[in-house]
């Protein structure tokens, strides 16, 4: 797909995703805020699994645990993850319609909540429910919108 990439854009992408998972959002919409670094986490690992990786995913977790103020490496493990099974499946990911492409996010940011809730669990956090995977679905339901404006943003800049 997408062979050159912008390494400014990655960097305002990067830089702009940590700063929207820290960003405050009114109380009632906190839980539905998109998993923004495990977005482009998945972007940039999909597009260019040459130049983006495991271990610069890891090193961006590790940002938002810093970020955050959650345990060290929560975030790491996780964004790790995230590109280890994006970097799994991309050829077949490649040829995927769009729909298929977001429940493959909705599935992939999923786990990634599922395993920082757990590990959140394990420290002692008290979140009861399912609430957790909310933004899995929003996640989901932004891919069209980031990978429509990045695609066309890497291709003019790239």
């Amino acid at each position: 797909m997408l062979s050159v990439i912008s390494y400014p854009l990655f960097a305002l992408t990067v830089v702009l995703a940590l700063v929207l998972s820290i960003s405050w959002f009114p109380v009632g919409w906190f839980e539905f805020r998109p998993e923004w670094l495990g977005l482009i986490v998945f972007y940039w690992t999909f597009r260019a699994p040459a130049q983006f990786g495991i271990v610069m995913a890891w090193c961006l977790g590790l940002l938002l645990d810093i970020l955050e103020s959650t345990p060290l490496g929560v975030n790491a493990m996780a964004m790790a993850l995230i590109a280890f099974l994006v970097l799994t499946v991309h050829h077949r990911l490649r040829m995927y319609p769009l729909p298929q492409q977001c429940l493959m996010v909705f599935l992939l940011v999923g786990i990634n909540q599922m395993l920082v809730h757990f590990v959140k669990q394990l420290f002692g956090a008290d979140t009861p429910g399912f609430s957790y995977l909310w933004p899995a679905l929003t996640s989901a339901v932004a891919w069209p919108f980031v990978s429509g404006l990045l695609d066309s943003l890497n291709r003019k800049l790239g």
